[in-house]
This record gives C-alpha cells, sequence and structure tokens, in this order.
C-alpha cells in the first residue's frame, strides 16, 4: 500500500482532518479539503519571485522560515513553492498545520499524525511501517518521528509556528540533526531561531499584484467588477490595506454590496467593516480584526505596552523616539518602562513581524513603524489602556526638542544633515502640531512653528507656513493692536529654551509668528488688502525698528514686508543699512551674511546701486562659505548675479546663476533651482545664447516652476519676450494664456502690470494698436504703485514706451504725443540703467512709429517738450 518513489506528475498537498490526538477547541470548522485547497493556490498571484526565490533558499539550506505579518499569505505561499520542488524530495512533500495545536507539547504528536494519516500522503511511506515505529516507542511522539524521518528524503512544511514557536523550534532542530535527508519549510510570524534557518520574508503584495489580487476576487464577488472603473479608490483600498492579501480579499467580499469608493471611505473603521471571510477557514482568518487579535494575544504584557504606545508615531520612528515614547510611565498603575528594555522589545517586535525596520535613507539608523491596519489596531488598545494622553504628550515633546535643536543647524555645515532630519520626521513634527493646536497648547506650537520657518522657507513650503502660522495664531491674543508700543531689544531667540516661557519671550514668540504668516501674504493678497489688515500692517511697522536684535534674527526680519506695503519707502536704505551695521556691532555673523545678502538683493533692482549690490553679495558668499550655508552661498551667488545683469555683463551673470543652482541643487531645493534656471535662462538669451536660453526657459515651464518662489511666471514672462521678438507671437499668447490661468490669484500690482505690459506689447506687435493702449494705460497705474517703483523702476519707462508705439501707429495725428511719452520714459530710468533686448525693442520700435508720422525735425521738437513733464501729465495730453 505504498507509494511508488517514481515523482507524481502533479504533486499535490492535503492538509489532515483534525484528530483525537490534536484537539481543536478553537478551530470548529474542518480545514479546507483538498479540492478547495487547491482551488485558492491557482488563484494566488503575485507571488511568482517569492517562489523562486523560496525555491533557491531551499536549495541552500535545510531549515527555510517563511516570515511575515498575518494576512500576508504565508501558508498559501509555502505550499505553492512545495510543489515546485517535489523532485528533490523523492519520499516526500508533507503538510503538518500546527494552528489547531493549542499545547505546546502536543506539536511532535501533531506532525507525526500529519506523516501517519494515509490522505495526507504525496508519497513515501506507509502507515503500516509508521505503526511498526510507534510500537518500539509507544510513549515518545519525538523518537518515533525522528525515526521515520532519518532514512527518508523528504520536504516537511510546518504551518503556523508562532503561538508554538519554541516547541517547533526544538522539533525543528531535533530532527535536522538526525535527518540528513529532511528539509523543513516553516511559515510563522517570527523566527524559529535554530540555528542554520534562513528567514524569507513574506512581504506584503506591491501595488500591482495586490490590484490584480483585488480584481479577481472582486469578479467573483461581484461579476462584471472592473479595477479601472474606479483605479483611485481600487488602488487607495490596496495601499491602506498595506498589500496584505487576506485583507484585500476580505474588502473584496464587501464589493458585493459597497463600492470601491464606498469602502476605501470606511477603511478608517476597517475592523468593523472587513468581517466576512470565508466560512471554511480558520476563525482567526475570517475577520480583520481576528487576525491581529491571534498577534496580539501571543504578545506579553510589555511588548504589547510598546506595540500600542508606538501608534501615537506618523511614518514610523527612530530607536531614540521610541525610548522617548515607549518607556514614559504612561499610567499610575504601571512602573516606568527601562529604556534600555526598548531596543530588545523592538527587535521581538520586528520578530513577530508586528513592526516593519528599515534603514533609513541615509543609511545611518535603523526606523520603525506600523502596517497601517496594525497601527489602527494598537490604537485602540492604546486607548482601552488610558494611556493615549500621556503617549502623545512624550511624542509632542521628544518632537519638538528635535524641530527646536535641529533649526540652529540649518545655518552651517550641518545644513544637509539637518534637512534630511527634518525631513524624514516631517509627518512625526506636523503630527506633533496639529496634537498641540488641538489641545490648545500655544507655547508649545509657538516653539514648533518657530523651529520649523526656516526650515519651510527653504523647502518651498510656503502653504504649510501659512497654514500652521494662522492655526497657532489663533491660540492667543493678537500682539498687533492699535495702538502699539514699540518693543524692547530682546537678545535671546525664542527657541533657545523649550517652554515654557519666559513672559517678554512670549510675547515676542507670538509676535514671530504673525510675522511668519505675514511673510505668506502672497498666497493670499485679498486678505491683507482690508482696514483691518491694513491697520496691522501699521501696527507691526510701527511695533518695531532698525536696530533691534529681533530685527536682525529670522522671523523678525520679516518686520520688512510690512514697512514695504506700507509705503514707508524713503525708510528702506536706512533701514537695509543699520541692519547691517547692528549685525556687525552684535556679533551675528550668519545674520550678517544675511543682512547683506537681503540688501545687495535689493541694490541690485537699480543699475546706480548695482555696484553696492555686488560689494554686499561678496562679503556675504565669504561669510556663508566660511560658515558652510549652502543655501547662503546659492542665495549670495543668485544676488551677485542679478547686480551683474542690472550693469549689462550678462555673461558673468550666468556664471553665478550656473554656481548658484549647483549649490541647490546639492541641497535638493527644486524651488531655489527652478527659479535659477529661469534667471539663467534670461541672462544667456541677453548675451546671445538665446538656443539654449529658450531651452531653460521651456524646462522650467514644462515642468511647472515654482509658483512660491515665482519661477514659473518669471519663466514664461522671460519665453514670451524671447517668442514675440522671433516672430512667434501666437505661441508666446498662448504663454501669456497659461500664464494668465496660473496665476490669477496673486493680486500684485508688479505682477498684475507686468502681464497686462506684456498683452500690451503683443497687441502692438500684431497691429491691435487700440487693444495695446488700453492695457497699456491700465499697467501704467499698477507700476506707478510705491512697492512697484522700489522693486522694478524701469517699468514706467516700459509701459509708456508701448504706449508711445500703439499711439503713433493707431492715430498719427498724435505722434507729437508719442515723442513726448518717449522723452518722459527716458528721463523715468534710473541712471545708467542697461535695457534689455525687449526693452530695446520697445523702444526702438516707438521711435520709428513717431518719427515715421513726424519727420526727424518735428520728433526731435516733440521729444524735447517733453522734458520736464510728469507721466501723468504726457498720458492726458494725449487725450488717455
Amino acid at each position: 500500500k505504498r507509494h511508488p518513489n517514481a515523482q507524481a506528475p502533479t504533486p499535490q498537498i492535503h492538509a489532515p482532518p483534525p484528530t483525537p490526538q490534536t484537539p481543536t477547541p478553537q478551530n470548529p470548522t474542518s480545514p479546507p479539503t483538498p479540492g478547495n485547497l487547491r482551488a485558492r493556490l491557482t488563484s494566488f498571484v503575485g507571488r511568482e519571485g517569492d517562489i523562486d526565490a523560496i525555491r533557491g533558499d531551499l536549495r541552500r539550506a535545510r531549515l527555510v522560515t517563511l516570515i511575515g505579518p498575518g494576512g500576508a499569505g504565508k501558508t498559501r505561499l509555502s505550499q505553492e513553492a512545495a510543489e515546485t520542488v517535489g523532485e528533490a524530495a523523492p519520499d516526500g512533500v508533507w503538510l503538518a498545520e500546527l494552528a489547531p495545536v493549542d499545547d505546546p507539547d502536543d506539536v511532535p504528536e501533531a506532525v507525526l499524525t500529519a506523516l501517519g494519516a494515509r490522505e495526507t500522503r504525496l508519497r513515501g511511506a506507509g502507515a503500516e511501517e509508521l505503526r511498526a515505529a510507534a510500537e518500539r516507542h509507544a510513549d515518545d511522539p519525538l523518537v518515533r518521528l525522528t525515526e521515520h524521518c532519518a532514512r527518508r528524503r523528504m520536504l516537511l512544511i510546518l504551518d503556523n509556528c508562532e503561538h508554538v514557536v519554541d516547541a517547533a523550534a526544538r522539533l525543528a532542530e531535533r530532527l535536522l540533526a538526525h535527518c540528513p535527508g529532511l528539509t523543513i519549510l516553516a511559515t510563522s510570524r517570527e523566527p524559529l531561531g535554530v540555528p542554520g534557518e534562513s528567514l524569507r520574508p513574506v512581504e506584503p503584495l506591491p501595488e500591482p499584484f495586490a490590484l490584480r489580487l483585488l480584481a479577481d476576487r472582486g469578479q467573483a464577488a461581484r461579476p462584471g467588477f472592473r479595477v479601472d472603473d474606479d483605479a483611485r479608490a481600487a488602488a487607495e483600498i490596496c495601499l491602506r490595506l498595506d498589500g496584505l492579501p487576506l485583507a484585500i480579499e476580505l474588502a473584496a467580499a464587501r464589493l458585493r454590496m459597497l463600492t470601491p469608493r464606498q469602502i476605501a471611505d470606511r477603511l478608517d473603521d476597517r475592523f468593523r467593516l472587513l468581517t466576512n471571510g470565508a466560512r471554511t477557514v480558520l476563525p482567526r482568518q475570517q475577520t480583520l480584526r481576528a487576525v491581529v487579535d491571534w498577534s496580539w494575544d501571543l504578545l506579553d504584557a510589555a511588548e504589547r505596552a510598546v506595540l500600542r504606545r508606538l501608534s501615537v508615531f506618523a511614518g514610523g520612528c527612530d530607536l531614540a523616539a521610541a525610548e522617548a515614547v515607549c518607556a514614559t510611565d504612561v499610567t499610575d498603575a504601571m512602573d516606568v518602562m527601562d529604556v534600555a528594555d526598548i531596543p530588545e522589545l523592538l527587535g521581538s517586535l520586528v520578530d513577530k513581524s508586528l513592526v516593519v525596520a528599515a534603514p533609513s535613507a541615509r543609511g545611518d539608523v535603523m526606523r520603525y513603524r506600523l502596517l497601517e491596519t496594525v497601527s489602527e489596531y494598537a490604537a485602540q488598545r492604546l486607548d482601552e489602556a488610558g494611556e493615549r494622553t500621556a503617549a502623545e504628550r512624550a511624542h509632542l515633546t521628544h518632537f519638538r526638542e528635535l524641530a527646536r535643536v535641529t533649526d540652529p543647524e540649518l545655518r552651517g555645515h550641518g545644513q544637509r544633515e539637518a534637512i534630511a532630519a527634518l525631513e524624514t520626521e516631517y509627518e512625526n513634527l506636523r503630527t506633533a502640531l496639529r496634537r498641540a493646536v488641538a489641545a490648545r497648547d500655544e507655547q508649545e506650537a509657538l516653539c514648533l512653528v518657530l523651529s520649523l520657518s526656516w526650515f519651510w522657507l527653504m523647502r518651498d513650503l510656503r502653504t504649510e507656513a501659512r497654514h500652521w502660522s494662522r492655526e497657532v495664531t489663533a491660540l492667543g491674543p493678537d500682539p498687533f493692536v492699535e495702538p502699539v508700543t514699540p518693543v524692547a531689544p530682546l537678545y535671546e531667540r525664542c527657541t533657545d529654551t523649550p517652554p515654557p516661557l519666559r513672559p517678554e519671550v512670549l510675547e515676542e514668540a507670538r509676535r514671530g509668528v504673525h510675522l511668519v504668516e505675514l511673510s505668506c501674504m502672497d498666497m493670499d493678497p485679498e486678505a491683507w488688502q482690508t482696514p483691518q489688515a491694513e491697520a496691522k500692517l501699521r501696527a507691526i511697522r510701527d511695533t518695531y525698528r532698525a536696530g533691534l536684535p529681533q530685527t536682525c534674527r529670522n522671523p523678525g526680519t520679516l518686520w520688512f514686508y510690512a514697512v514695504l506695503m506700507t509705503g514707508d519707502f524713503r525708510r528702506l536704505r536706512a533701514i537695509v543699512d543699520e541692519t547691517v551695521e547692528t549685525c556687525r556691532a552684535l556679533g551675528y555673523t550668519w545674520e550678517l551674511a544675511g543682512s547683506l545678502q537681503w540688501r545687495a538683493n535689493i541694490l541690485a533692482n537699480r543699475t546706480d546701486w548695482a555696484g553696492d549690490a555686488g560689494r554686499d553679495a561678496d562679503e556675504s558668499l565669504e561669510i556663508f562659505t566660511r560658515l558652510g550655508d549652502t543655501w547662503g552661498m546659492a542665495e549670495a551667488l543668485a544676488s551677485r548675479g542679478e547686480a551683474h545683469e542690472r550693469r549689462g555683463a550678462y555673461l558673468r551673470a550666468a556664471e553665478d546663476f550656473e554656481a548658484a543652482i549647483a549649490y541647490a541643487e546639492s541641497l535638493g531645493a527644486k524651488a531655489q533651482v527652478s527659479l535659477l534656471t529661469a534667471r539663467l535662462g534670461a541672462a544667456l538669451v541677453e548675451a546671445g545664447a538665446a538656443e539654449r536660453g529658450e531651452a531653460l526657459l521651456r524646462r522650467v515651464a514644462d515642468k511647472g516652476g515654482s509658483r512660491v518662489h515665482q519661477a514659473l511666471p518669471a519663466a514664461r514672462i522671460y519665453l514670451i519676450g524671447l517668442l514675440g521678438r522671433t516672430g512667434r507671437v501666437p505661441e508666446a499668447r498662448a504663454q501669456l494664456e497659461l500664464l494668465r490661468e496660473e496665476f490669477t490669484s496673486i493680486g500684485f500690482a508688479v505682477f498684475d502690470g507686468t502681464v497686462l505690459a506684456t498683452q500690451a506689447w503683443l497687441d502692438t506687435v500684431d497691429g491691435r494698436h487700440e487693444d495695446a493702449l488700453a492695457r497699456a494705460r491700465e499697467a501704467l497705474e499698477k507700476a506707478s504703485d510705491p512697492l512697484s517703483v522700489m522693486v522694478a523702476p524701469q517699468l514706467l519707462a516700459i509701459h509708456l514706451g508701448t504706449m508711445a508705439r500703439a499711439l503713433a501707429s493707431a492715430h498719427p495725428d498724435r505722434g507729437r504725443e508719442a515723442a513726448r511719452m518717449l522723452a518722459v520714459a527716458d528721463l523715468r530710468l534710473p541712471p545708467g540703467h542697461v535695457p534689455s533686448a525687449l526693452e530695446r525693442e520697445i523702444r526702438d520700435a516707438a521711435e520709428h512709429a513717431a518719427r515715421a508720422v513726424l519727420g526727424d525735425a518735428a520728433y526731435a521738437a516733440a521729444y524735447a517738450e517733453g522734458d520736464g513733464l510728469t507721466w501723468e501729465e504726457a498720458v492726458a495730453a494725449a487725450g488717455l
């Protein structure tokens, strides 16, 4: 009655029915029959690569353990892999299911029963021979099992070992030591820990395979189901269920009554939703909660405490963070957990496949995270234990300190490492901020916002800065309510010490967060154009003065925006000069470099100041280089490049912009790179390298650039000018329309006026002179705004030139008025101004149009009449 040793053409693995020797009080449903087990195997998708890897492991090692979280598909994968290696086990491939075994002492008997039951036999010794061995060693099933396997070449699958892992390990070690032809393939949520064991992690399914599984099971539940009908919802289901096959199957079963979007929207309550598993599987596989309950029940008290406390993290954590949170004494009834025990407990949870461990992006530390399903389960257990408030407080404290002590490192040689640290932990930092705001803990929230404000600026996270500054300003009183009291000097930073803050530091911290919000005003300009907002701007302006320590440092330097927006331009040069001198006097080295760069940026807007801008940029660059501040080096080079550009030294400007780009790229500062690339493209166009310059401008425009730092509008405006000058007006208009669609909400006069003037110029190129007159007139009004005059003093002259051309072309009888406009335009230019190619074209075309209708003598006389006129008088004289 023995099966022949010849290989069967299609090997099959059968699960044994329960026997008196292996009672199953927790498994009232019998395991699947051979038929339905086979059906499950053939529909299992996405594991072909895993099967090949396991087959390779079985060639190299005699004990291979598949480890992974509950529901990952270890059982099915082990059986699929076993079916491919039958030729290497001529005496049989055998399955021993340990899930029904309650008592670890019953493990040898359960395996013995699996090998001795005829219906579980694939090939090999018959029951008669096994019974003969039983008669010789009736009292020791392990001895009988060893004797049976000793002379055979066979593969034994030990399935579901985690709840009897010690007994399974002892069994495997004994059999491998005495049975040279035996290979064991085990499945468990943690390693067996036997010498020579080869571990094969069973990872969740990658998205393509997870979607295939959802599609397969979904069609079975609801004929005609296709994931493509709602691809976004299907992908969300697979992602939020961590690619766990069992969870995806349970979700697919719900497709009989819910759409994919309804399922995705209900996954916050996944344990209530996913409860309809197959009746033929073990009870612990019939609901998602039962799967995780099984793992939870196998943990000791300390492991459970660590697991539930890990649920307060977002995006994982490193060991230091885990120690800070998990070793906290969170209940009166629990002693403080020794921080020295946390690494071992974390390792145990990793071994049990409840915590995922992987090296950080830099590879310097390990990071630990929970799958979303495990995290939700652990969070529920955290609430049940009454530990949430204290655990979240420990999390908030740890990450507030991370932000506070890392912020200064953003300004020197440790800049890259500091950026990387904050980016790695950013989800935890946001979570800490959210919890501080929800708890109305103003001081913690103030400290976090002020500690992150420079990081937000460097990484182009202006939306975050605006959101969180608004949220936090609402937690306390508004420090800028008229009438205001000028502040006293404060020499310490608001983040030099952790909360609680001294009263004067607290007040400055409140002012600082309001200034962070002010720095984002370009994202919502209308909100700053109300009477209340204008009063607040005046209050901010009057609260500070140049020469204070606060106005030398971030965020106090942002006070400058209020000065600009209230039109106090006469103080501009004096303010920046005094700020530079205060930094020198107080020994604020980094702040001095920043102030010099800031002044260079302002001075570079005017040709007559550009030389001073170059000197400031040189000194700023030297200091930033000495400090190791790569970000500052890029900004100083950019300011120097703008100074060269303003003087017409376009090749030198291009060299500085290229060097600045290299520094910005080394930091991964994408927004900074985009803006610098646009500036480089424009400089190259002016230098005569139009083809390369155009390619760079298109690169920024095509990729979307950075709206916050104005890279995209700058690139599009430069590109429009080039296209219009080279006869590609339709394409220039298409770019202008994109610009309008993308930036209709910016709302500042400089930008709005530039867009109007650009369209007016294109109208003149197309001969649509009446349209050009109306648009140029409106652009003039916006360019006369004091802020526009300060930022771009040449704009009035450019717009007057466009209007003069349109006027002379549309109304030849007004040629004299056009000539007067050109005279006013020339007088409006800053001394020594070097016009761009577009400015020269606008000016030359306007003069050509006026001379054409007047003649040279009349043009000269009319031009002379423009001397002494204001632009308003010149426009009014033309009847416009």
